[in-house]
């Protein structure tokens, strides 16, 4: 049995389940989600259910033994070839896929060496369940029939909390005036789809010369209808969020151009979350 834990929003989920889903293929081996973690938080919900992933909610009576650390009596319950495994840093660990066994996952697992050799396998299983309603099929068609670029800004939580602030940072207009310029030279006819969590911010300062269309259609409770609209994108501009992140990778263009900020963490070591292909922009 392969048992991950979750934690944080959908984007965070969405690599937890991707390096779980991989390493029950390579066992044989059913994947369970430990949502304690959510539970306890109340500002985070379990999101995965909106999309036709494999795997469920890890029952209770057996995570119990897990949240006490005692790996003696995690043995007992899970066998001998159990394996506890927390992540150290953000490098990819390729040991990680060598593992057999009975394996717990605590970690946020933010790098596609993980699961990119099963690629067309993560794609479909995060296809989303429910179909799109009226307004986000016309918004679809219009994606879809551009040469459309994804301009993705994370603000409102980045800004709120303190901590969240110090290790994140903001991407300034400055940064996506740049990476336009980049898309400018590679690519024609372009028309920008602005997805944010502050359209407000977005209207006022980001004013481009190409068609802009400031999607704000969808609440927080269906960004499942933003990240559909943003994976169908054809380019991508995105904030250092791993929901940005998501909606670029699943994007099946194979001529996509992804710009990303210098820095995707103000303090800590990135370590392998960034795509080599990837271009890295400045302020």
């Amino acid at each position: 049995m392969i048992i991950v834990k979750l934690r944080g929003g959908l984007g965070n989920q969405m690599f937890q389940y991707a390096i779980g889903r991989n390493l029950a293929l390579k066992n044989n081996a059913k994947l369970k989600f430990d949502v304690t973690e959510l539970e306890q938080d109340k500002l985070r919900d379990y999101e995965l259910n909106i999309f036709n992933i494999s795997g469920s909610v890890a029952s209770s009576y057996r995570l119990i033994f897990i949240r006490k650390f005692n790996k003696n009596i995690i043995s007992k319950i899970l066998g001998q070839n159990y394996f506890y495994i927390k992540q150290k840093d953000w490098y990819f660990n390729a040991t990680i896929l060598e593992r057999k066994g009975n394996i717990y996952l605590d970690g946020y697992w933010q790098s596609e060496n993980y699961f990119k050799d099963i690629r067309q396998i993560i794609t479909k299983d995060f296809t989303i369940r429910c179909e799109p309603d009226e307004r986000n099929k016309s918004m679809l068609k219009k994606i879809e029939n551009s040469n459309s670029v994804c301009i993705h800004v994370r603000r409102e939580d980045y800004i709120r909390n303190k901590k969240t602030k110090e290790v994140h940072g903001i991407c300034s207009s400055e940064y996506y005036y740049n990476a336009v310029k980049i898309i400018e030279k590679k690519v024609r006819n372009l028309k920008f789809f602005v997805f944010s969590d502050d359209s407000q911010w977005t209207r006022e300062n980001l004013k481009l010369k190409h068609p802009t269309i400031y999607v704000d259609i969808n609440n927080s409770e269906k960004n499942y209808e933003d990240l559909r609209l943003m994976s169908n994108c054809k380019h991508f501009i995105i904030a250092n969020s791993s929901f940005g992140w998501w909606g670029a990778w699943l994007s099946n263009n194979p001529d996509k151009i992804i710009c990303i900020p210098g820095k995707w963490f103000n303090s800590i070591d990135e370590g392998d979350i960034v795509p080599k292909s990837w271009i890295r922009v400045t302020d």
